[in-house]
């Protein structure tokens, strides 16, 4: 797949010209952001998009010079993160930007950076911990820790589950907005029982996962696996996004002490070294 050429420095009109107070164009604090920054907010930006966008609506969307902006989208299409649309006068990402995106699945860092923390979580409880993700409605399992002398569970690394079912589910659905999650379960169709447990209208979901906010974390008792129960609790990124979760397995007759704070811990942590935020619920230490 070749590069689209250069764009012209005014592609939607004529520039504004660069030098003095930028008020016109940002204001001085946009004139002040590294250009290493602004090249991050415009390649964020685009990748929040739906479709291609104008140089025009990116400016003002980020409160960028017109002619910073024109400048940093030249770079970015001779460097192939940026894709120009000549006949729409417009931008979208490029192939440079998708080959960073494979690049994250091959390396796969949050599973290492996550790994230590789960193992030394395990050991800690004597229960069996696991790291899932997010996909559509449902849970995909990336990590498994087993404790010694605990049974398998159905929680294997690579088996997706129903999202609303699960506490790792319910714990990051309860971190997105609450139109994302519609969209997710418009109907009764998006309701998949495992045990004739758990919700089945979007109003119980919504209820279950208001409480899951309220208390910091995620449970679920006999909704995946007859007899057994789980605690989990998101972990963010940088923009406080759920990008995966932690959880505990465990028999529902014996369940350990300061479970859901053992689970916050490891998830404040994963979310610090993943660049997120780390800070603990307020109820973590209760």
């Amino acid at each position: 797949m070749t590069r689209s050429a250069r764009p012209p420095v005014a592609d939607g009109g004529p520039a504004a010209a660069d030098g003095g107070p930028a008020a016109a164009d940002g204001g001085p604090a946009a004139a002040q952001v590294p250009a290493a920054t602004q090249v991050l907010a415009i390649l964020r930006y685009l990748a929040r998009q739906a479709g291609p966008v104008a140089a025009a609506a990116i400016a003002r969307d980020l409160a960028l010079p017109r002619s910073t902006t024109y400048h940093l989208l030249a770079t970015l299409v001779d460097a192939g993160f940026v894709v120009h649309l000549p006949e729409e006068r417009r931008y979208a990402l490029g192939v440079s930007a998708y080959e960073l995106g494979t690049g994250y699945t091959r390396q796969a860092p949050l599973q290492r950076l996550a790994r230590v923390p789960l193992a030394t979580l395990a050991d800690r409880i004597g229960q069996s911990a696991h790291l899932a993700v997010l996909h559509g409605r449902e849970v995909i399992y990336v990590i498994e820790e087993r404790a010694p002398g605990r049974p398998p569970l159905v929680t294997d690394v690579g088996v997706r589950l129903p999202a609303q079912l699960t506490a790792s589910g319910r714990a990051m659905l309860a971190a997105l907005p609450k139109a994302g999650v519609r969209a997710l379960f418009p109907d009764a169709a998006a309701f998949v029982r495992r045990h004739d447990l758990g919700p089945t209208t979007y109003a119980e979901l919504r209820r279950l996962l208001t409480a899951v906010t309220r208390a910091g974390f995620a449970t679920e008792d006999g909704e995946v696996t007859p007899g057994f129960a789980s605690v989990a609790a998101a972990v963010h990124d940088h923009a406080g996004h759920p990008v995966a979760a932690v959880a505990v397995t465990y028999p529902a007759d014996e369940q350990p002490e300061e479970l859901a704070a053992a689970v916050l811990r490891t998830a404040a942590e994963i979310s610090r070294r993943v660049g997120g935020r780390g800070e603990r619920h307020p109820r973590a230490g209760s």
